[in-house]
């Protein structure tokens, strides 16, 4: 009987000792998942920063463009004006000087 008793508690020890040997080594695989994931959202979120980056310089660049552009289109409509104003002051200039010659 009393190796009964004695190979019982040795079986139990057993049990315990595998049952806390899994759980050890499940909670060690849950923090190295959770290191993962944190790794992986670590990279994610700095990969969104940049993503975010180039496109507030994208934006920039592409506002600067347009400043551009429309400064050139004003500088082109008022040459564009002045020459029209040229052009039809001389028109009008000569107009009057052909009228006065027929006289």
């Amino acid at each position: 009987m009393k190796k009964v008793i004695v190979l019982s508690t040795v079986l139990a020890l057993g049990a315990l000792g595998m049952a806390c040997g899994d759980a050890a080594n499940t909670n060690t695989a849950v923090n190295v998942n959770k290191t993962t994931a944190n790794a992986m959202n670590t990279a994610a979120n700095a990969a969104n920063s940049a993503a975010n980056q180039m496109a507030t310089a994208a934006n920039t660049m592409a506002n600067a463009a347009n400043a551009a552009s429309n400064s050139m289109a004003n500088a082109s409509n008022a040459a564009h004006t002045a020459t029209n104003s040229t052009t039809t002051t001389t028109t009008t200039t000569n107009t009057n000087m052909a009228n006065a010659n027929h006289k």
